[in-house]
């Protein structure tokens, strides 16, 4: 669902990652004038054995969690009171909980990593969870994002001319003209690139061709979303390698990076693509799954 009432769904645990996606989303939903629906997981862990220390009662243990929801819902409502703010601690585990709210939202984001996990993963098993299964787009903030660097805003998105690639152009459109940037189209090939040369028996492998038809298929695949956003300036980039790679150096430089889940490689029964999981790892900056 992506209507005007779809809200926009923040995982939130009192994290530092947390609180970095909840500024995000909080900045977006005033953007899009979309309700905010902040989420927490309320994961029950059964002791085996006793633990030395005051045992909390379940109830007391919930009633806290759901005053410090609603004391950082309430901060929201006093800085955006025009902004629909809701709350949600959800029992069960929090890859599940937040895949279910994603359901009926036009966009879940969430930091990198949470309180849990190891803290030398770059990214939480929750975010590779949701990124891979929520049926919505899923954005994910870095735990530890890099100094901001005064630049023009720049949304980096990539493209491959599939149909996931198409509707992350359109997202990264969308976002770009919401926050006044620039949209660089990123497209790679790796070489050698060998194609039959008019038939012949030889493999010929002509690079300035290539470069030619890679600069077309972005041409093409942007179209559209450029047509439906005239005030949005794009530039193509066209690089030789790993598209993965390229990806993430870029990030270095970019505001939002944009991939869709799947390309045009690899298996088809895989739900997030190589290049998704590889610039989700390594990105620099935050960067949306888009389904």
């Amino acid at each position: 669902m992506t209507t005007q009432s779809a809200p926009i769904v923040v995982g939130y645990d009192g994290s530092t990652g947390s609180q970095s996606a909840l500024r995000w989303a909080t900045d977006e939903a005033v953007r899009t004038m979309a309700p905010l629906r902040i989420v927490e997981a309320f994961e029950i862990v059964i002791v085996t054995r006793p633990s030395p220390g005051q045992v909390v009662p379940l109830d007391a243990l919930r009633a806290a969690r759901e005053k410090g929801l609603s004391a950082v819902a309430e901060g929201i409502r006093l800085h955006h009171p025009e902004l629909t703010v809701e709350t949600t601690l959800v029992g069960g585990a929090a890859p599940k909980v937040l895949i279910e709210a994603a359901e009926d939202a036009r966009l879940v984001v969430l930091g990198s990593r949470g309180l849990g996990g190891w803290t030398g993963l770059l990214v939480g098993s929750v975010a590779v969870q949701v990124t891979t299964h929520a049926v919505c787009p899923v954005l994910v903030v870095p735990h530890d994002p890099r100094p901001q660097i005064q630049h023009r805003p720049t949304v980096v998105v990539g493209v491959d001319g599939s149909k996931a690639s198409a509707k992350a152009i359109d997202f990264a459109f969308d976002q770009a003209d919401a926050r006044h940037a620039r949209v660089v189209a990123m497209h790679a090939w790796t070489s050698p690139f060998l194609t039959y040369d008019d038939g012949a028996s030889m493999l010929q492998f002509d690079e300035e061709k290539v470069r030619d038809e890679s600069r077309l298929l972005v041409a093409e695949s942007v179209a559209g979303a450029a047509a439906d956003h005239p005030d949005v300036e794009w530039t193509t980039e066209l690089v030789s390698g790993s598209a993965a790679q390229a990806l993430v150096r870029r990030s270095e430089t970019a505001d939002l990076l944009v991939v869709g889940s799947r390309g045009r490689g690899g298996f088809t029964g895989l739900l997030i693509g190589s290049v998704g999981q590889s610039a989700l790892h390594h990105t620099h900056c935050p960067i949306a799954i888009v389904r």
